[in-house]
């Protein structure tokens, strides 16, 4: 964790200046940092080094940043810049205070219908709006929907599941084994993807909210890919 936390205090591209960190994922740091150009706070999302020495990798998250950029909704995290520098390639976005769904179903176990319903509307709106400009989320879970202090909800990280997966450093084992309990059934069988997928990620998610759980979990990670796709 120290050496992940090296970058605070640090300026990318002599113009935003890391602040803190936010957040560790299995790809990525996300800090929240200042823009000293325009003067605001932003949160920056960091690869893993491992992705930012991929010249796959690179050109996909290039791609798919432009596009995610082009989106602009109240419930997907807006997406302002996307570089690289010194080998740390980032992503700056909105900056939302608040927490993930999965901070609070870790702290309340489950939501109410009426909570669960308003969550799930507002993520559907986002995806809607996403799926109409093209774009695919391919990992929608609790910790990439954010709920802001402004009680605005959000959607993270669109385009970025694609963009990790045609990482070479992922061709032998999937990049979403950690989330394998959220998966379409197309996605195991056919490494296929595309808005109804988004949709079957979506009614996991709401059958976790109202239950506390995902529809499917335990044993191994193979075990509950072959449940996704038979049951």
């Amino acid at each position: 964790v120290a050496a992940r936390s090296t970058l605070e205090g640090a300026v990318l591209d002599g113009r935003y200046r890391i602040d803190r960190v936010i957040a560790h994922g299995g790809m990525s740091t996300v800090y929240r940092a200042t823009d000293t150009r325009l003067e605001r706070t932003v949160a920056i999302k960091v690869m893993d080094p491992a992705l930012a020495s991929d010249q796959t990798f690179l050109e996909r998250f290039s791609r798919e940043a432009r596009a995610v950029a082009q989106v602009n909704h109240r419930n997907v995290v807006a997406v302002y810049d996307q570089g690289s520098d010194d080998g740390h390639v980032y992503l700056v976005m909105e900056y939302v205070p608040g927490k993930t769904l999965r901070q609070v179903l870790y702290a309340d176990g489950r939501l109410d219908a009426p909570q669960a319903l308003t969550v799930l509307e507002n993520v559907l709106a986002g995806l809607a709006a996403a799926h109409q400009k093209g774009l695919v989320h391919r990992d929608i879970k609790p910790e990439n929907i954010l709920l802001g202090e402004d009680g605005g909800i959000r959607v993270v990280d669109f385009g970025l599941a694609r963009a990790v997966e045609t990482s070479t450093i992922t061709q032998t084992g999937s990049p979403l084994l950690g989330t394998v309990a959220y998966l379409a059934p197309e996605q195991i069988s056919q490494n296929k993807a595309d808005a109804r997928t988004d949709v079957y990620y979506a009614g996991v998610v709401a059958f976790e909210m109202l239950t506390g759980t995902p529809p499917f979990e335990g044993g191994t990670a193979a075990n509950i890919a072959y449940r996704h796709v038979h049951e």
